[in-house]
């Protein structure tokens, strides 16, 4: 494994002494400058027991300010080193607390090692457990589990023994593999590095040699992916850009590419230096492919068309990393490596109990819950099973409002949906059904509080427009709920999929030619986004309907607000659940004006 990197992540609960384990590792392989080893002597974390002129080894690994005055680590620290056999290690120091486990979660996704520490003076705890899953979850190759503070236990293997039964039962259930179980002290640096006389009854390797006996698994696939990063152009050049995943390209190879499965082959392979004959795994290249077939970033190029295969519905794991709930039927964006997609939850298969391994019913997940969900993209894309390639496994859920990374998943195989399900064009199209009714389909999206007069104004708008020849229709979101959608109720989940149900409907009736009206509250700005996504530029027109809250109670017109009152409704927007007013509408509208004035806003945007 010459010239070799081994990429560890170090994890477990808060205080079990990660930090200075991986400060001891680096001390005792020479692999801190000596400025920085008399810093560590001289600097004090708040708290520390550490006597005047010993180092801190944590602090060669805690970086940030904020975690020198909480002592704790929050975000992941990363580590160069050298192994006493040459070899380079790259540590991950991630973050112990609940908190910030996304931290952890992206350090997992690289790593070939996971290093759990367990504190012997506390045992198992519930984020021990929560990061040994995690680590099974992202393919973390080995596991070793260093029981840790075995000085403060006067070094008894009874502890030791004890822990070790405890935790195999959930090594036992994740069927992890590659198990090494380590009793070591990181303050004393008892078989961190080096073995000492404080544990005889210990025959194992230490920290250092159960890191230098992983070997990596050879790949037994030998056909030659990347994924295209970027499109490289001048006068008289295009090729493809990106870096080689597995296998090799040589010149004058076929490729396709994905997912459109269109063939070329290989003219060039250019480096930034020079052409070379053929590029090999981790190698940064361009191709140029003859014919100059149309890529796009994110595209696949493969050497065998066998392997892959696009699709639009994945069941995959998810971790959720955000502090608000997943809403299945919410729009999100799904990244993966350059590719990427408007993606939604359509299904929660379940929640799984990090203490037990239990399956357990849902339908949402909170900030570090671990789930099996089924994903839905509007785009086909590659993505292969995780347990068969991180690189095309892997991808992140990104809120499509806030720009925030909410999760991270990998998938566990494709539905298959792309391959047996396509578009069906027809020869009357939506332009053609437009100009025989001499008027642009377009959607009218009325939001606004109940009571806020939203069907008021639904109504003298279709009035109107009918009385002038467009053709139109009102969907109103009561009248809705008693059809189409009767089997939702009022939580943020059903709230979304009652918004994504009345857009796609809109958007069969704008495709005919019509100007549809909604009139729903469509409390959330994600929910309305995405609706508005799903229509040519132009056809979706957001109209606010701003009625002050205190004016839609007096009004309160179905007694919603009366019931909310007496405790009878428990998601009434404006009152128990936020309404999420839009930042830029095409229109707002003063719910207190007159009905003439608001309709002829609406009339002079329309017509």
């Amino acid at each position: 494994m010459s010239n070799s990197v081994i990429r560890l992540l170090t994890c477990g609960s808060v205080d079990d002494g990660k930090s200075t384990l991986i400060g001891r590792l680096l001390v005792e392989t020479n692999s801190v400058p000596h400025d920085t080893i008399n810093a560590a002597k001289k600097t004090r974390r708040s708290g520390s027991t550490i006597p005047a002129g010993e180092i801190d080894f944590s602090l060669l690994t805690d970086g940030l300010e904020a975690e020198r005055e909480q002592g704790i680590t929050i975000d992941v620290a990363y580590r160069s080193m050298s192994l006493l056999d040459g070899e380079r290690l790259i540590i991950s120091d991630a973050p112990g607390h609940e908190q910030y486990t996304r931290n952890m979660v992206v350090a997992a996704s690289r790593a070939d090692i996971g290093l759990v520490l367990i504190d012997s003076t506390k045992g198992v705890r519930t984020q021990t457990l929560r990061h040994l899953t995690i680590c099974q979850l992202m393919g973390v190759n080995r596991i070793i589990i260093a029981i840790n503070k075995l000085d403060a236990v006067e070094y008894q293997q009874g502890v030791f023994d004890a822990i070790s039964a405890d935790i195999s039962k959930t090594v036992q259930r994740l069927e992890l593999k590659d198990v090494v179980l380590i009793p070591l002290s990181a303050l004393a640096g008892d078989n961190v590095v080096f073995k000492t006389d404080a544990m005889p009854w210990y025959s194992g390797p230490t920290l250092q040699e159960a890191i230098q006996r992983w070997k990596p698994t050879a790949s037994a696939n030998s056909s030659a992916l990347m994924r295209a990063q970027l499109i490289s152009r001048a006068d008289d050049f295009r090729g493809v850009a990106g870096t080689v995943h597995q296998g090799s390209f040589k010149v004058g190879d076929e490729v396709t590419i994905f997912p459109s499965s269109k063939k070329a082959e290989i003219a060039k392979i250019v480096t930034f230096q020079k052409e070379i004959p053929t590029a090999n795994a981790n190698e940064a290249v361009t191709l140029v492919l003859q014919p100059e077939v149309d890529v796009a970033r994110g595209d696949v190029i493969a050497t065998d068309a066998e392997q892959l295969a696009a699709a639009d519905r994945f069941s995959a794991h998810i971790v959720w990393l955000d502090e608000e709930s997943l809403i299945h039927s919410r729009s999100y964006m799904l990244y993966s490596g350059p590719s990427s997609s408007p993606a939604m939850i359509t299904k929660i298969k379940h929640r799984l109990d990090v203490n037990t391994g239990e399956h357990l019913s849902a339908d949402t997940l909170n900030a570090n819950d671990i789930g099996d969900v089924e994903i839905a993209t509007d785009i086909a894309m590659v993505l292969k099973p995780y347990d068969n390639s991180r690189e095309f496994g892997n991808f992140i859920i990104v809120d499509r409002l806030t720009q925030r990374t909410v999760g991270a998943g990998m998938i566990r195989h494709a539905l298959r949906r792309a391959t047996n399900i396509h578009h069906q064009s027809y020869e009357v199209d939506k332009a053609k059904r437009s100009a025989q009714k001499n008027q642009k389909g377009r959607a009218i999206w009325l939001t606004g509080l109940s009571g806020s007069g939203k069907s008021t104004i639904a109504n003298a708008l279709e009035t109107t427009l009918f009385a002038n020849g467009a053709h139109c229709y009102v969907l109103d979101g009561d009248n809705l709920r008693l059809g189409l959608n009767m089997d939702l109720g009022f939580t943020p989940e059903d709230r979304a999929e009652n918004v994504r149900r009345v857009s796609e409907v809109a958007k069969l009736m704008v495709d005919a030619g019509l100007i549809v009206i909604t009139a729903l509250v469509s409390p959330f700005a994600a929910d309305r986004n995405r609706a508005k996504s799903i229509f040519e530029e132009g056809e979706f027109l957001e109209v606010f309907v701003n009625t002050p809250v205190e004016i839609c109670q007096q009004r309160d017109p179905k007694g919603l607000y009366k019931k909310s009152a007496a405790g009878e409704l428990p998601n009434f927007t404006g009152i128990s659940q936020d309404y999420e007013a839009p930042v830029s509408p095409d229109l707002v509208l003063d719910g207190t004006a007159s009905l003439e004035e608001n309709i002829a806003k609406l009339i002079k945007i329309i017509l």
